[in-house]
């Protein structure tokens, strides 16, 4: 068993390494910090709306630069932003099917937790679904799992032990409950968006 346990920890440490190349810190006026995701090579990052609210924006992580970014669609009832950054050859994250999600199912976030870099948490799905007890008469699709999101996980990957992205972190509703934005409804944002750049 303790072989088992030992090779699973260190694959799932190899997941999150690889994960984090497409993670970035997105930097506002005044201070704030959230975490975003890198979609494509070419410099398009997927956030939060509630990250981007304060202009103007940087994004930080990439080789060490810290570059100015531009809002280039923004759903506040979703809470999703894409920012554009001049960068290329990025390492975009791989995607994965919110839609396969079951319950019980191993997830991790990554983020930057009070501006600290590249931090992990893991839990399990708890469900998927319009309607929760935590967001009374917010009727939108969720990811909600059992584990502990802080301040500055919002934008990040939520991805599962293939290192596939599901989700986009979003919010806390409790000490050990956090909710994401299902993959499938951040596609459909960007390709509604986007039409002329490759989104999916």
């Amino acid at each position: 068993m303790a072989t088992v346990l030992q090779e699973l920890n260190v694959e799932m440490a190899a997941v999150v390494e690889e994960v984090e190349h497409s993670l970035v810190q997105v930097n506002s006026y005044g201070g704030g910090t959230g975490a975003g995701t890198i979609w494509h090579p070419d410099g398009l990052v997927i956030t939060n709306a509630h990250v981007v609210r304060r202009s103007p924006l940087t994004v930080s992580g990439i080789d060490g630069r810290i570059l100015p970014a531009r809002v280039l669609a923004y759903d506040e009832v979703n809470d999703l932003a894409a920012l554009a950054i001049d960068a290329s050859g990025l390492s975009p994250i791989k995607l994965g099917d919110s839609r396969r999600l079951k319950v019980g199912q191993l997830v991790v976030a990554l983020g930057n937790p009070f501006g600290v870099r590249g931090a992990a948490t893991a839990g399990v799905i708890i469900g998927v679904g319009p309607v929760w007890p935590e967001t009374p008469g917010v009727a939108r699709e969720w990811v909600v799992v059992n584990l502990h999101l802080r301040p500055g996980y919002s934008g990040g990957p939520l991805f599962d032990v293939n290192g596939r992205l599901v989700g986009i972190n979003t919010m806390v509703t409790a000490p050990d409950i956090g909710m994401a934005v299902p993959i499938h409804v951040a596609k459909k944002f960007l390709n509604d968006s986007l039409r002329s750049q490759v989104v999916a």
